[in-house]
Protein backbone atom coordinates (compact mmCIF):
# COMPACT_ATOMS: atom_id res chain seq x y z
CA UNK A 1 0.00 0.00 0.00
CA UNK A 2 0.94 3.47 -0.76
CA UNK A 3 1.61 6.19 1.81
CA UNK A 4 -1.64 7.90 0.71
CA UNK A 5 -4.70 10.27 2.76
CA UNK A 6 -6.59 7.82 2.41
CA UNK A 7 -5.01 5.22 4.20
CA UNK A 8 -4.34 6.85 7.18
CA UNK A 9 -8.34 8.53 7.21
CA UNK A 10 -9.41 4.65 6.92
CA UNK A 11 -7.19 3.79 10.10
CA UNK A 12 -8.24 7.07 11.57
CA UNK A 13 -12.36 6.07 11.03
CA UNK A 14 -11.37 2.02 12.34
CA UNK A 15 -9.70 3.60 15.65
CA UNK A 16 -12.77 6.09 16.21
CA UNK A 17 -15.27 3.47 15.30
CA UNK A 18 -13.97 0.73 18.11
CA UNK A 19 -13.34 3.90 20.24
CA UNK A 20 -17.00 4.60 20.15
CA UNK A 21 -18.16 0.67 20.08
CA UNK A 22 -16.09 0.83 23.44
CA UNK A 23 -17.72 3.76 24.69
CA UNK A 24 -21.49 2.34 24.40
CA UNK A 25 -20.69 -0.95 25.19
CA UNK A 26 -19.13 -1.32 28.07
CA UNK A 27 -20.52 -0.57 31.49
CA UNK A 28 -17.79 0.45 33.50
CA UNK A 29 -16.22 4.04 33.59
CA UNK A 30 -12.75 3.42 33.07
CA UNK A 31 -13.16 1.26 29.93
CA UNK A 32 -15.66 4.32 29.15
CA UNK A 33 -12.81 7.08 29.97
CA UNK A 34 -10.33 4.78 27.66
CA UNK A 35 -12.50 4.52 24.66
CA UNK A 36 -12.62 8.03 24.58
CA UNK A 37 -9.06 8.30 24.83
CA UNK A 38 -8.83 6.11 21.90
CA UNK A 39 -11.23 8.51 20.08
CA UNK A 40 -9.19 11.29 20.56
CA UNK A 41 -6.21 9.76 19.29
CA UNK A 42 -8.14 9.23 16.23
CA UNK A 43 -9.05 12.51 15.82
CA UNK A 44 -4.77 13.35 15.95
CA UNK A 45 -4.03 10.78 13.29
CA UNK A 46 -6.43 12.61 11.44
CA UNK A 47 -5.16 15.84 11.98
CA UNK A 48 -1.69 14.84 11.63
CA UNK A 49 -2.23 12.92 8.78
CA UNK A 50 -3.49 16.20 7.10
CA UNK A 51 -1.06 17.85 8.03
CA UNK A 52 1.45 16.23 5.99
CA UNK A 53 -0.60 16.01 2.92
CA UNK A 54 -1.97 19.13 2.58
CA UNK A 55 0.75 21.94 2.12
CA UNK A 56 -0.86 24.75 3.86
CA UNK A 57 -1.45 23.07 6.69
CA UNK A 58 1.80 21.54 7.13
CA UNK A 59 3.46 23.16 10.49
CA UNK A 60 -0.03 24.01 12.05
CA UNK A 61 -1.52 20.29 12.59
CA UNK A 62 1.06 19.73 14.86
CA UNK A 63 0.32 22.85 17.01
CA UNK A 64 -3.03 21.86 16.74
CA UNK A 65 -2.37 18.42 17.44
CA UNK A 66 -0.60 19.49 20.58
CA UNK A 67 -3.26 21.51 21.93
CA UNK A 68 -5.94 18.44 21.25
CA UNK A 69 -3.24 16.08 23.78
CA UNK A 70 -3.67 18.82 26.34
CA UNK A 71 -7.12 19.04 26.27
CA UNK A 72 -7.14 14.87 26.23
CA UNK A 73 -5.13 15.11 29.01
CA UNK A 74 -6.93 17.97 31.51
CA UNK A 75 -10.15 15.66 30.26
CA UNK A 76 -8.70 12.38 31.30
CA UNK A 77 -7.24 13.90 34.77
CA UNK A 78 -10.45 15.51 35.68
CA UNK A 79 -12.67 12.11 34.24
CA UNK A 80 -10.29 9.58 36.27
CA UNK A 81 -11.04 11.99 39.61
CA UNK A 82 -14.50 12.43 39.15
CA UNK A 83 -14.92 8.12 38.51
CA UNK A 84 -12.22 7.78 41.96
CA UNK A 85 -15.07 10.30 44.13
CA UNK A 86 -17.69 7.97 42.82
CA UNK A 87 -15.61 4.60 43.71
CA UNK A 88 -15.48 5.96 46.91
CA UNK A 89 -19.15 6.37 47.56
CA UNK A 90 -20.57 3.97 45.66
CA UNK A 91 -17.66 1.17 45.79
CA UNK A 92 -18.48 0.58 42.42
CA UNK A 93 -17.07 1.00 38.94
CA UNK A 94 -20.32 0.40 36.77
CA UNK A 95 -21.90 3.58 35.57
CA UNK A 96 -25.01 1.61 35.97
CA UNK A 97 -25.35 2.64 39.91
CA UNK A 98 -24.72 6.22 39.32
CA UNK A 99 -28.65 6.85 38.78
CA UNK A 100 -29.13 8.37 42.08
CA UNK A 101 -26.79 11.19 43.40
CA UNK A 102 -28.44 11.68 46.85
CA UNK A 103 -26.88 9.22 48.56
Amino acid sequence: MSNSLDSYLVLSGLLFAIGTFGFLARRNAISMLMSIELMINAVNLTILAFGAFVPPLNGHAAVIALLVIAVAAAEATVGLAIVVAIYRNRKTPLVDEYDSMKD
